[in-house]
């Protein structure tokens, strides 16, 4: 494993610093840039298991600290604290919507989304809804904007609530079905591939 300092930290060892700098609400990650301190075996997988030197991390307040602390940058992931940034893999998403409440009805609707992490986010224009398609199967893979550029796969059962409160709406001459949140409508399928 690369490293820039000749000993990476232990998960505990970087949960310590970051309680040590600990205040109200998540960090202000986005105020924190210390230089790359290298790279550490962590990996979040697809289905939001957190993985240290090829096995789960089965301390779930562990995961949700090192959730808080994520920071991404283009295409790359960090841990950061106030004094140290650490590389890390994230397969997919960072982040698992788990569950969604919907209240309300057309374009007065309110879909919130919680994260297996405890997130809590109501789409709409600050926490965009995206759906990329895979080219060969057309399967779509559903992602909600959590902050900071990190998102959340939405998860299967998640997905197919949506799917039942959909509605179609006209986006730059074409029908697309699509969701509303918080005033804002989010095109996820042309209309005319939606199934009879």
């Amino acid at each position: 494993m690369s490293s820039q300092n000749s000993v990476t930290p232990s998960p505990d060892g970087i949960a310590a610093s970051v309680r040590a700098h600990a205040g109200k609400g998540l960090p202000p990650v986005d105020k924190w840039t210390p230089d790359l301190s290298g790279t550490m075996d962590i990996r979040i997988a697809r289905d939001g298991t957190w993985y240290h030197e090829g096995g789960p991390i089965r301390r779930a307040g562990l995961v949700k600290l090192f959730s808080s602390i994520l920071k991404r940058e283009r295409d790359a992931y960090f841990l950061v604290t106030p004094v140290e940034k650490w590389r890390i893999e994230v397969e997919d998403a960072p982040f698992v919507a788990t569950d969604v409440e919907i209240e309300g009805a057309g374009d007065g609707q309110a879909l919130t989304f919680t994260t297996h992490v405890g997130d809590r986010v109501v789409a709409g224009p600050d926490h965009a809804i995206r759906v990329t398609r895979d080219p060969e199967t057309g399967e779509p893979s559903p992602y909600v904007h959590v902050r900071g550029g990190l998102e959340a796969l939405i998860d299967r059962k998640t997905f197919y609530r949506l799917a039942e409160v959909g509605e179609v709406a006209e986006r730059d001459g074409s029908d697309w079905f699509g969701l509303w949140s918080d005033g804002a409508f989010f095109a996820m399928i042309p209309a005319d591939e939606m199934p009879d």
